[in-house]
């Protein structure tokens, strides 16, 4: 199980610090935390996601069933042998899956939208790929296109053999266009099988309820009073789209966050952008993930204390980059090593050495705002 304790609450604003004891250590909060899909975190080894200021880490529990499979892990030890990772692990329960394989895929777009458009979903719409039914939902793989199906006690029983320390609730994440009929619907069913998960669940790990209910304020209030309500939750989640701007994720949040019960934890599941974490800490958010920091990596960005670099750009290859760090601010190890040439170079010549080091830089850059941002709420100044 877990414990967490308030060490400071803004007068500001619904941010404040705290500290998440787990069973593999504690968590100091608001934590970001890197997101480890399928046990890794993409190009980053265990020991150095630690190196670089990582305390917990967040797993997927669908694509983890795909491979190598949940028995494969318990086999190892659990995850945490598996991965050679000591500290926390968080495992998201395969709702997202429900989404992003389903209307996600169908309409080719992320849960949230860049702006406001018309809600196009109404109460039973089905996505093409998947099933959706009052039990779970029925996927295919996208490995070998067999039949999969996916429900609360599945879930929770996937989980427990994977052997993370903070579990989550399956739940359906609704698309941005679903209409508020679709909403009423789909709330009531995560919340069935929100009580479903914590009826099913027979061993010590914790488990998150997650409050879903899309941009509707009122529903929002509603799913955070339900699943505040359910006995059984160590803590919660906070999932689904918020909005079309920085500011009504911070007012959707706060909405949650008045609503849940004040001493358990709370995570933001899938935001994170530099831009957005003071907004997440007022909402009153304990720990948020996004898989920002290596995806743009992956794409030669680097997140530094002079905004964005565009690495791909001829203007690292100068002579002048030879004698600049990636970032001069920056003591992680990147940037105490190598040059902003010398990345850029790895970059325009499509090294695989290259995303691994902007991986390794923007994940110690995540990790130290955080650190700022405890500082800053410590001082309260947010």
């Amino acid at each position: 199980m877990i414990s967490f304790k308030i060490l400071k609450q803004s007068s500001r604003s619904n941010a404040r610090l705290g500290v998440i004891e787990t069973p593999h250590g504690a968590i100091e909060t608001p934590a970001f935390v890197p997101v480890a899909t399928r046990g890794s975190v993409r190009l980053i080894p265990s020991e150095r996601a630690a190196e670089l200021g990582t305390q917990l880490l967040i797993c997927n529990t669908f694509h983890l069933h795909l491979t190598p499979g949940e028995a494969l892990v318990k086999e190892a030890g659990g995850l945490h042998a598996f991965m050679g990772w000591e500290k926390p692990i968080l495992t998201d329960s395969g709702g997202f899956q429900v989404f992003s394989m389903g209307f996600g895929m169908d309409h080719g777009m992320g849960k949230i939208l860049q702006e406001e458009g018309q809600k196009t979903l109404a109460a039973g719409a089905q996505p093409r790929r998947v099933r959706i039914t009052e039990e779970g939902v029925f996927f295919r793989s996208p490995l070998d296109g067999r039949e999969l199906f996916l429900g609360p006690r599945e879930s929770i029983a996937i989980q427990e053999a994977l052997g993370s320390d903070i579990m989550f609730a399956f739940d359906e994440c609704p698309s941005p266009l679903a209409d508020q009929a679709y909403l009423e619907q789909s709330l009531e069913k995560t919340h069935r099988w929100a009580a479903q998960c914590i009826a099913a669940k027979a061993t010590d790990q914790a488990l998150y309820g997650i409050v879903q209910g899309g941009g509707v304020p009122e529903l929002r209030r509603q799913s955070a009073e339900v699943i505040g309500a359910m006995e059984g939750f160590s803590g919660f989640g906070i999932g689904g789209e918020f909005g079309y701007d920085k500011e009504s994720l911070e007012r959707m949040a706060k909405v949650v966050t008045d609503a849940l019960p004040a001493g358990k934890p709370r995570h933001l599941l899938g935001v994170g952008h530099p831009e957005d974490f003071d907004y997440i800490a007022r909402g009153g958010a304990d720990t948020f993930d996004c898989i920002t920091p290596t995806h743009y990596a992956r794409h030669g960005t680097a997140f530094t204390s002079e905004g964005r670099l565009d690495m791909g750009k001829a203007i690292h290859r100068e002579p002048a980059a030879t004698h600049i760090a990636l970032d001069p601010a920056c003591a992680c190890p990147v940037c105490t090593t190598y040059s902003r040439a010398y990345i850029a170079h790895l970059v325009h010549a499509h090294e695989p050495s290259g995303a691994m080091l902007l991986s390794m830089h923007n994940v110690f850059r995540f990790n130290a705002l955080a650190r700022e941002l405890r500082e800053r709420i410590g001082n309260d100044e947010l």
